[in-house]
């Protein structure tokens, strides 16, 4: 069916998969492309999604290629016509006057009164107070009395910077403009000479500008951490760098509903509403507000967790969850620095790139917390690892995928996907997890039950015996079936999983690219061509990538650092804390992605991004895990506790019953969203591993 919708679209074959229509002209005009209804979309049926450049569709188009991080964001600047009115107004600037466009009495706006408005307009009386009594710098305090009323409540106002003429005696204000008879000569600088200018200007950034430049700052500060009231923080910062810095006989605050249409002068500050709950869309160079926003964790982590060597500031459950947090953003910057370089590279480049970093984020954990228990000889880092290993199979097997849909359901009714693209996925998903399980069902069969405590209920030589503490001995017989007979099963499924791994790569990408029905489109809106504007370089992007490594290693380091006495002193299994927050913590940007998808009707992409981190643990990750032990001994071996195996098996054949129909709603999402917290109930009330 592909190739005879090709030859009838005479579609143009180029490294981004089916880009242009060369029917109705080259690739390069989309003004000539067929509407959707006709030509290329009704004979191929495929999923048309338009891109606005080349770097664009690549990205796109690497979202459904099999072993390729799934990234939302745009890697380049989108053009500003094409943008939402909504998210236009993040963007506008505070010397925009829109006019009355609504009530100023509403909740963010007095939230503002009541959290900065009126110490902040307190502080400018005291400062205007301070600027009368220098008496040279009297116009500064009668801009701060302004500026103190404004502050208060700031909306429905503006301030503007007019113009003032040179002064004719002593009858004109300089201040705020208009006549003004009677005006006290120290209050106005209309006809003062310039030493006495100077002298004000001098008192006023000693005594009056540092005290209010750094009230905005914190206000700043604060506003933008909350990210819904960044509309305050810009208020606040233009405040500090430009507002206070202008002359004050050419400031004045007017009413929005009196002021003049045009407004005389330039506007400095206009500033509608406090809140805007859109601001979660906001970004700062390509990068979202959020995670600018967690950046200064990573550095205040690894400040506190490497200077305070002693926890003489703060203990180790405060440092261990800092380093928990911190991953976050990290695992952020890397996935975005992956989308940029893959998308202005060639296949292979991005091949190489997402197969090496795509998993930096977990490996890095786990070869460290590996390292640690290796040194200390306690077993209980590997069976943390292997928790962590499982909670991301299943959380990325239930959890993301349930999550999507029913995020996606209360929008869309019943939303589709592509079953044959999930079918190739769960079919690599039952050989990931069979062949990881292996050595341990053959461990089960094979090995030696060893308890540690046994007592005879019955009382009798040939009673019952109730018995603690059991595991399947491998090591009997001086390690004869550990070393003859199941760590040469674990490096033969090591080596064949990466290359099961390699089959998929070139069924989904090479021979069987139809399966994905993708046709990524350069079309655009007629007469809007646009060339791609990079947020991040090649060059840029990879060396974010390299320092978010290193800080993802020194994250990993204080985390399994100061692991130890919450292992130690917790009321919980060891097994709940690592299915749980160890496996699902660096997985945070992947689950946000995958709710944007399913919000935009796109849940194939957020099954993909659960499928192929489920596949990568198995078949990319593991085999890592096991080369690693290879040339660095550890307590690591790949043999699971039975209630990972039924875990792991049940959540594979669940998923794959819910893929069958290939649509689904809000409630098969929820089934998979309970399941999955069923099963951190079992992981709760599991008792500790043995040797934790």
């Amino acid at each position: 069916r592909g190739s005879l919708c090709k030859q009838h679209c005479g579609l143009i074959n180029t490294p981004l998969g089916n880009l242009g229509c060369h029917l109705h002209g080259p690739r390069g005009l989309p003004a000539q492309c067929p509407p959707l209804d006709e030509g290329c979309e009704s004979c191929l049926g495929r999923t048309t999604l338009t891109a606005e450049n080349l770097v664009e569709a690549t990205k796109l188009s690497n979202n459904y290629k099999f072993g390729f991080k799934k990234w939302k964001g745009h890697v380049t600047e989108r053009p500003w016509e094409d943008r939402s009115e909504i998210v236009k107004e993040l963007y506008a600037d505070l010397t925009a006057v829109r006019g009355s466009t609504g009530p100023t009495v509403t909740f963010g706006n007095v939230l503002y009164l009541l959290l900065f408005g009126w110490w902040l307009s307190f502080l400018y009386v005291v400062v205007a107070a301070i600027m009368f009594l220098t008496v040279v710098a009297a116009p500064y305090g009668r801009l701060c009395w302004h500026l103190a009323g404004y502050f208060l409540w700031p909306f429905g106002k503006a301030i503007q910077a007019v113009e003032v003429p040179k002064p004719h005696g002593d009858e004109t204000s300089a201040l705020l403009g208009g006549p003004a008879p009677g005006c006290w000569r120290p209050r106005c600088w209309a006809g003062a000479g310039p030493v006495q200018r100077r002298v004000g200007v001098a008192a006023w950034l000693c005594l009056g500008y540092p005290v209010l430049a750094l009230a905005h700052g914190l206000v700043c500060v604060a506003a933008w951490l909350l990210v819904v009231a960044i509309p305050v923080a810009k208020l606040s910062a233009r405040s500090a760098t430009h507002l206070l810095l202008l002359p004050p006989e050419r400031l004045r605050v007017q009413q929005l509903r009196k002021m003049e249409a045009p407004p005389e002068g330039e506007v400095v500050l206009c500033c509608a509403q406090a809140l805007n709950p859109y601001y979660y869309k906001y970004s700062v160079g390509g990068i979202n507000v959020f995670a600018v926003n967690l950046l200064p964790l990573v550095l205040v982590t690894l400040a506190l967790g490497y200077a305070d060597a002693h926890n003489r500031l703060a203990g180790s459950a405060v440092k261990f969850s800092l380093a928990l947090l911190a991953i976050v953003p990290l695992s952020y910057y890397i996935g975005m620095a992956i989308a940029s370089i893959s998308a202005q590279s060639n296949f292979a480049v991005g091949a190489v790139v997402n197969a090496t970093f795509g998993s930096i984020t977990e490996l890095t954990f786990y070869i460290t917390a590996l390292i640690k228990g290796s040194r200390e000889g306690n077993r209980c880092y590997a069976e943390i690892v292997k928790s962590a290993l499982t909670g991301t199979l299943v959380g990325c097997v239930l959890f993301v995928p349930g999550l999507c849909m029913v995020i996606g359901g209360i929008r869309h009714q019943e939303q589709r996907f592509n079953s044959r693209s999930a079918g190739v996925s769960s079919a690599l998903l039952f050989l990931s997890v069979g062949g990881v399980f292996a050595p341990t069902l053959f461990a089960k069969v094979y090995g030696r039950l060893v308890c540690g405590e046994c007592h005879n209920v019955s009382q009798s030589q040939l009673g019952h015996y109730l018995c603690h503490n059991c595991h399947f001995d491998l090591m009997g017989s001086n390690g004869t079936l550990y070393h003859s007979h199941v760590q040469p099963l674990v490096h033969t499924v090591s080596l064949l999983l990466p290359a099961a791994y390699l089959v998929g790569l070139c069924f989904t990408l090479k021979t069987h690219t139809h399966i994905y029905d993708v046709h990524v489109s350069g079309c655009h809106a007629p007469g809007h061509h646009h060339s791609a504007v990079v947020h991040w370089s090649r060059w840029r992007a990879l060396v974010i990538l390299l320092l978010s490594t290193l800080c993802m290693s020194a994250c990993a380091d204080l985390a399994t650092e100061h692991i130890s006495p919450i292992l130690a002193n917790s009321t919980v299994s060891q097994y709940f804390i690592g299915v749980t927050v160890l496996a699902m913590a660096p997985e945070l940007p992947e689950i946000v992605n995958g709710i944007q998808f399913a919000l935009q009707n796109n849940l194939s992409l957020s099954i993909e991004i659960g499928n192929c981190i489920a596949v990568q643990v198995c078949m990319l990750q593991i085999p890592v895990l096991v080369l690693f032990t290879i040339f660095y001994p550890t307590n690591f071996t790949l043999v699971f506790s039975d209630l990972h195996v039924y875990a792991s098996m049940f959540s594979v054949v669940l998923i794959n019953y819910i893929f069958m129909d290939g649509k689904c709603d809000y409630f098969q999402g929820t089934v998979l969203v309970m399941v999955y917290f069923i099963l951190l109930a079992v992981y709760f009330f599991a008792p500790s591993p043995s040797g934790c």
